[in-house]
């Protein structure tokens, strides 16, 4: 423990032991903990790891005490939900107003004005504050690339040449570069309105195929056997519904439907919206889970808060919205933060790399040997729904794909020992 922070710990365990004066430990609830640090994480002005600290204190105090309670609790959701959205996370930096010129950087005079009428566009065109940043960066980098030169007097001719120094001298992957040259020529197309036209032939990066890492039922099973709580429920749903994460981390209450056993898949990836199926073994657990989030907005209301964050200006056009149950996040953060682009307190969702983190974890714990992530998760879904015997075109459906094939990448687990090809050490008598 940091010197000085054990003083802080006893503070916050105190605390809680006031506020259950009289009363043996061994006799609290869960729900009455979980309660106390719901209460403590209204506090709008506490930081992160403040909030962070006081749960690793209410921990380590039960754990010493023996408390039966200190079992029951999901200290990993409280511990790592209670993380803030900074100002750059995807959910919130969409709506951020492009920033105005700072000044010279480096790469050449006016490089940040140009940067702005990028962001702007991108903006306009409401693409994610990932390709934004992207961007942003190739164009940082190819102004360095032009050695002080004006982006902006620059063309085909020396886009050719850094696409091919790219892959020369930089040596990177084909996708890397197929990122270059897609920010270079939003650039000129869209920004400047200046279109590069044909480039000619360039020297390529060699495009590896990869296959996706996939997990076999029996892998599934122990990774989500060795998870419970809420990142147990939400890794269960990234796996029976093939959805992205941060599709998973941005569901709204009105995204689910029970009656049609459906969940609503809103501005994914393309912004676009689809259709995934609600899996019946979670049904019970999503509603059981719902009812817990429900007593917690109320709860916010009650104290003057229960806004959450909504995309597109819509706060604007709908001022109740953001205080309505169907507006709420499925996976509501464990305590309130302000929204640092404007100081709002509010109750936004969970950070994603809490669940990475959860996933990551329990692969370890199940000793699963195959690199294991969220999106792992996705790739087990369309390679098993292929097995079961659905079409290309519903796989490609489900998982929101533009081009079929895309999906086509998750037929290699049809094509068993090779296309089908029985080893010949197998025919051996």
């Amino acid at each position: 423990m940091k010197p000085g922070a054990a003083e802080w710990y006893v503070r916050h365990a105190e605390a809680y032991l006031k506020t259950f004066e009289g009363r043996r430990l061994a006799t609290h609830t869960a729900v009455e903990v979980e309660a106390w640090l719901a209460e403590r994480g209204r506090i709008g002005r506490l930081q992160s790891w403040q909030f962070c600290q006081m749960v690793e204190a209410v921990r380590l105090l039960l754990q010493l005490a023996h408390a039966p309670a200190e079992a029951a609790v999901d200290w990993d959701y409280w511990r790592e939900a209670g993380r803030e959205l900074p100002a750059t996370h995807p959910t919130l930096a969409r709506s951020l107003a492009p920033k105005p010129p700072a000044g010279e950087v480096e790469g050449g005079k006016g490089v940040d004005a140009l940067r702005g009428q990028v962001v702007a566009v991108i903006r306009q065109r409401n693409y994610s504050i990932r390709t934004e940043e992207a961007y942003c960066g190739w164009l940082d980098r190819f102004a360095r690339f032009l050695k002080g030169a004006d982006p902006r007097a620059a063309g085909a001719v020396e886009v050719k040449a850094f696409l091919q120094d790219l892959a020369v001298q930089g040596r990177v992957a084909a996708s890397t570069q197929n990122q270059a040259l897609n920010a270079l020529v939003f650039l000129y197309d869209k920004v400047l309105e200046r279109p590069l036209g044909a480039l000619g032939s360039f020297a390529r990066a060699k495009r590896p195929q990869p296959l996706p890492v996939v997990l076999s039922r029996d892998e599934v099973v122990r990774l989500l056997g060795r998870m419970d709580g809420v990142h147990g429920m939400m890794a269960a749903l990234l796996y029976g519904t093939g959805m992205r994460l941060m599709e998973c981390v941005r569901l709204r209450v009105k995204d689910l439907d029970f009656e049609y056993r459906q969940i609503v898949v809103r501005d994914g990836k393309g912004q676009k919206d689809r259709v995934v199926p609600m899996p019946a073994r979670l049904v019970d657990g999503l509603q059981a889970h719902l009812a817990k989030v429900r007593g917690l907005h109320q709860e916010d209301l009650a104290r003057g808060a229960g806004a959450v964050f909504l995309p597109d200006a819509l706060e604007r056009k709908y001022p109740a919205a953001p205080r309505e149950w169907g507006w709420q996040y499925v996976f509501a953060a464990s305590r309130l933060s302000a929204d640092p682009r404007g100081g709002v307190v509010r109750r936004h969702h969970l950070h994603e790399s809490s669940l990475q983190k959860a996933v990551h974890r329990a692969a370890r714990e199940a000793s699963l040997s195959k690199p294991v992530s969220c999106h792992a998760l996705r790739h087990s879904f369309a390679t098993h729904v292929l097995e079961a015997g659905y079409d290309i075109r519903t796989v490609q459906e489900l998982l929101g794909h533009s081009d079929v094939s895309t999906t086509m990448i998750y037929t290699h687990v049809l094509n068993r020992g090779g296309r089908g090809v029985v080893s010949p050490l197998d025919r051996v008598g």
